[in-house]
């Protein structure tokens, strides 16, 4: 294996030392950069290096995320971390292994072969040596470059990957100690930001007697710049204090955010940087039938149901956080950046917070905590954002407009295909673009000024906006439009998908309107413009677990729809049928799902992320949107901004394509796009009429059937 081809989080931690180490009381440390947000990763990359070093997963003992001894491997986002981690995980557990067999191979003179290894003791044709890893670890210096030259094991062997593990996260978080919001050390002081209502407000004055009042017992009042702090023995104290200097505060100035923010007109005719990609004949097809049509979804927040924490204690010029941070390694650089600390006098720590589906306000947080710490030291500073504060100051997922035209040949294929996506940028996280996107540290006095350009996740990497938005069709010539709307006054970053959603939610939509148009049924016609064969069997799978070719698809009030995707073109398959009731409202019943993810770690983990992808990706389609007035986010609780209940969850039936020998695949993303494109179109062909706009609210549902009832 050359360089080229190594995982980068290998290319980037070359020692092997710095993966794994054999502790005193045998077990195994594993190392990993990647942290544990709700997806179950720990426990498969657990399972990868349980397997190469064949020990027992009960022996495996994971450090996750923690900058003074964790692999620095950039965020863990993308449905990347099984794919790059994992792979590095692999290659260096299996030359650990081969190290060991051949130094005690040299010792015993014979064949490395001959070395087996059973949860972690060495048999020589199966009568045991007397060593293990434990008794051997101080001959053998893992202080050295991986080389990636002994090969891992063959598919056929395994013995731990591809079985279920129970999740190794799980007990402590019944148990209630898992998560930081938990944390109390003695020394703790509690502490809430005053947020600025829009970008950019300046505040002019802030009553403190009244905010003081407000709290109730004696707080402290840290003012610097537009950030204000408040401090307090009590939480309910600084909850009292951000509570009453929302109305005690005056501000002016700053970038508003127009009521007309989510529409597509706006997103459309709103000043942007054009990027086009072309492949295909260059002549355009015509004279054939042109169809058309432009989908949307408006602005989305993260939705977790607890809110952001963290805490941050400084001492002796020392700054430790902890933090449910995606990047930990990222996060300690650029606060230490940011308060103008050596990196080397910054250690950050993970700790599981809720579920995070993307660049959350986890970062943000941080920064309050290691603010505040800097001007209190010797104080374990707590910091934890209220319902407002996430609905109001977290980075939201970016609209989108998306309009797809379609010129068809004399069998109704499409000749000709363009797409123009118009959105801010999807990525906006520490770093991106040479700046800390912390919202306290940009109301500080002497605030970094704004990036002079921002882009978006370049192509090569998946894309931002423009993710998903090449479909995966035979099309003969395809032109891809980026509209990079950067002025936008609102923070957008990563949300699970980044583009995807919107991208396959209106890629598939259209293909639906294509067959209509063709007169073909939507499946079939798919399977015409498709020859990738691992597309083709999700897509024949999913159509047969559903009943697609035998059962009705239905029509007025009750139907079934259909979406497929390859997310991100590379990395998992997946094809849904998605079964509604309609009349008022929307009631998703059932949805049939298969997916193709490669190898698949752990059965149980991989079901439980389409499961949640698949719930997640219905709340969007159905019911999420953030809405702006008075030049703010005007959603503020659960009643502004409702996302799917226990008893709206479909009925889902999932399968797997076996594929033990194929390379895994990324697959925490998967089933966003396939589903809302799968929804859409079983609405549509319940309603008889389709709408393109998400989300597929009451109120689109009746202005679609008032409409239909006037036309008629």
């Amino acid at each position: 294996m050359t360089a080229a081809t190594l995982p980068k989080s290998l290319l980037d931690n070359p020692r092997l030392d710095q993966w794994i180490a054999f502790e005193n009381d045998g077990r195994v440390r594993l190392a990993t950069g990647k942290v544990e947000i709700g997806q179950g990763v720990v426990t498969a990359l657990l399972q990868i290096a349980a397997e190469e070093l064949d020990v027992a997963p009960g022996r495996m003992r994971v450090v996750s995320g923690e900058t003074p001894t964790s692999p620095s491997e950039g965020f863990t986002s993308g449905s990347n971390s099984i794919v790059i981690s994992g792979g590095a995980i692999r290659l260096v557990c299996a030359e650990i292994r081969a190290l060991f067999r051949q130094h005690l191979a040299d010792a015993l003179a014979c064949r490395p072969e001959e070395i087996a290894v059973e949860d972690g003791r060495f048999l020589r044709d199966g009568v045991d040596t007397g060593h293990d890893y434990w008794s051997l670890c101080h001959a053998i210096d893992l202080a050295r470059p991986a080389t990636a030259s002994a090969a891992p094991k063959r598919p056929a062997d395994y013995r731990t990957v591809g079985r279920p593990v129970a999740r190794s996260d799980l007990p402590r978080k019944v148990a209630g100690a898992a998560f930081i919001h938990d944390m109390a050390p003695d020394n703790l002081l509690h502490a809430r930001i005053l947020r600025r209502p829009w970008r950019g407000a300046r505040l002019v004055a802030l009553d403190e007697a009244a905010v003081r009042r407000a709290a109730g017992t004696p707080i402290g009042i840290l003012h610097d710049g537009d950030l204000v702090a408040f401090t307090a023995e009590e939480e309910i104290a600084v909850m009292r204090a951000a509570q009453a200097a929302r109305t005690a505060a005056q501000w002016e100035g700053g970038i508003q955010a127009p009521a007309a923010l989510n529409e597509p007109d706006w997103l459309m005719t709103h000043h942007a940087c054009e990027h086009v990609v072309e492949r295909g004949p260059h002549d355009v097809a015509t004279g054939n039938r042109v169809v058309e049509g432009t989908y949307s979804r408006r602005f989305l927040t993260y939705g977790s149901i607890g809110p952001s924490c963290a805490l941050a204690e400084f001492h002796d010029g020392a700054l430790t956080v902890w933090t449910h941070s995606q990047g930990v390694h990222v996060l300690r650089d650029w606060l230490a950046r940011t308060l103008r600390l050596a990196p080397a006098r910054v250690s950050v720590f993970h700790r599981q917070g809720a579920g995070c589906y993307g660049h959350n306000s986890a970062d943000d947080a941080a920064f309050d905590a290691a603010f505040v710490a800097t001007r209190v030291p010797g104080r374990a500073i707590r910091v934890q954002w209220s319902r407002e504060d996430e609905f109001a100051a977290a980075p939201l997922g970016a609209a989108m407009a998306v309009k797809l035209r379609a010129v068809l040949d004399a069998d109704m294929r499409p000749a000709d295909w363009t797409i123009e996506i118009f959105s801010p940028v999807h990525a906006q996280r520490p770093g991106t673009n040479g700046s800390a996107n912390f919202i306290g540290a940009d109301a500080l006095p002497d605030a970094a000024p704004p990036p002079a350009e921002i882009h978006d996740v370049p192509d090569a990497m998946g894309g931002g906006a423009t993710r998903n938005g090449e479909a995966l069709y035979d099309l003969p010539r395809h032109r891809l439009v980026h509209h990079r709307l950067d002025d936008v006054p609102v923070r957008t970053s990563s949300l699970r998908g980044l583009g995807a959603y919107a991208n396959v939610f209106a890629i598939e939509s259209f293909m639906d309107e294509l067959a209509e148009a063709a007169g073909q049924d939507p499946v079939t016609y798919r399977l015409a413009l498709v020859s990738d064969l691992r597309a083709r069997r999700v897509i024949e799978k999913a159509a047969a677990m559903g009943g697609w070719f035998t059962q009705p698809a239905g029509n007025y009030g009750r139907a079934r729809g259909f979406g497929f995707a390859r997310y991100k073109n590379r990395a998992a398959y997946m094809a849904a049928i998605a079964e509604v009731e309609v009349d008022a409202e929307v009631r998703l019943t059932r949805v049939w799902a298969c997916v193709d993810a490669g190898l698949v770690i752990n059965p149980d983990g991989a079901a439980n992320q389409v499961e949640g992808g698949i719930i997640q990706a219905a709340s969007w389609a159905l019911k999420e949107q953030v809405r702006f007035a008075d030049g703010q986010v005007a959603t503020s609780t659960w009643d502004d901004y409702p996302i799917l209940r226990f008893s709206e969850v479909p009925e889902i039936d999932l399968d797997f394509v076996a594929a033990p020998d194929e390379p895994p695949l990324g697959l925490g993303e998967v089933a966003m796009g396939p589903t809302a494109a799968a929804i859409g179109n079983a609405v549509a062909r319940a309603l008889g009429s389709r709408i393109r706009n998400l989300p597929l609210t009451r109120e689109r549902i009746i202005a679609t059937l008032l409409s239909e009832g006037t036309r008629a």
